[in-house]
């Protein structure tokens, strides 16, 4: 079990972004009991995404009642160009093959689905064929929101590596999948590129 926050919204400055997150990190994630790592960066264009883990909702609800927690995101709140958006879940999966935390590179994608349990189905089918076909994607993090709309985290070890992956033409069996997931998706997913992506855990 897993509980995972989705934060956004645009910034006008990553460095302070981050600057804020690295403050948390070290002020209030000492006292900040089950919470079990984040990633989060800001694309190109400045919209700033952030997963928090959490070992439970129970453990999020501590987290986020605590005053100290509350000053932080009230001086945090003033980064963002309008208002910053919050998404739970409890509907996570994690698919994890190496160290997500040495990833170089970050992509994240939102959209919706019309069956989330058979698209859960098939991100769950063929797990070390993918590993085979796709070395690039060290981890991914799939998190299930109402009405089909999902947030998901890719994990590669680099742009370029993630780049080259994508140029190649799967087998037949995981082209079928891949044909199947992309029936289910309804409009167009966006796509948060995180070059620089932040990682921070409690080790």
């Amino acid at each position: 079990m897993m509980f995972v926050q989705v934060i956004q919204g645009q910034v006008s400055d990553a460095r302070q972004a981050r600057a804020a997150l690295d403050r948390w990190v070290q002020e209030l994630a000492p006292g900040a009991s089950g919470w079990l790592g984040s990633t989060a960066g800001v694309t190109e264009d400045g919209r700033f995404i952030a997963l928090a883990r959490f070992e439970s909702e129970e453990a999020a609800r501590r987290n986020s009642d605590r005053p100290e927690q509350g000053q932080w995101w009230t001086e945090t709140a003033t980064l963002f160009s309008g208002e910053a958006t919050f998404r739970d879940s409890s509907d996570v999966t994690v698919d994890v093959t190496g160290d997500p935390d040495n990833a170089g590179f970050v992509q994240v994608i939102q959209g919706r689905g019309s069956d989330p349990d058979r698209a859960r189905e098939l991100m769950g089918q063929d797990s070390s064929e993918w590993a085979a076909f796709r070395p690039d994607i060290i981890g991914s993090v799939g998190v299930g929101h109402d009405r089909g709309a999902y947030t998901m985290a890719l994990y590669f070890t680099s742009e370029e590596a993630a780049r080259e992956g994508e140029r190649k033409e799967p087998p037949p069996e995981l082209k079928a999948q891949m044909e199947e997931m992309e029936k289910l998706s309804i409009g167009v997913p966006e796509f948060f590129d995180l070059k620089q992506p932040w990682f921070y855990s409690p080790r």
